[in-house]
């Protein structure tokens, strides 16, 4: 697996990547790089009040600390986006 949470699989001349439903999201977890594995986990961001997805500094930012600026508690959005990510 990549640090995605992407499986790689090599065929004769191709890379073919499958998606890992099953990705450890946690409060230190990258913004930009959960929103990488999945962007239809946007919209979890976006109910939060979490609106600038696509800065260059929200997406280096930690969901812990995107919480605390945005006066959001942490472990609720945790949990959010591990559901949606369990989804099959």
């Amino acid at each position: 697996y990549n640090r995605f949470g992407r499986q790689k699989h090599i065929c004769p001349g191709k890379e073919i990547i499958m998606e890992k439903r099953r990705l450890e999201i946690t409060k230190d977890s990258i913004i930009g790089e959960v929103l990488d594995m999945d962007g239809g986990c946007a919209p979890i961001f976006l109910e939060m009040g979490m609106h600038c997805l696509g800065c260059p500094s929200a997406r280096g930012e930690t969901i812990a600390e995107a919480c605390s600026v945005h006066g959001e508690d942490p472990d609720r959005l945790v949990a959010k986006l591990r559901a949606f990510f369990s989804q099959d």
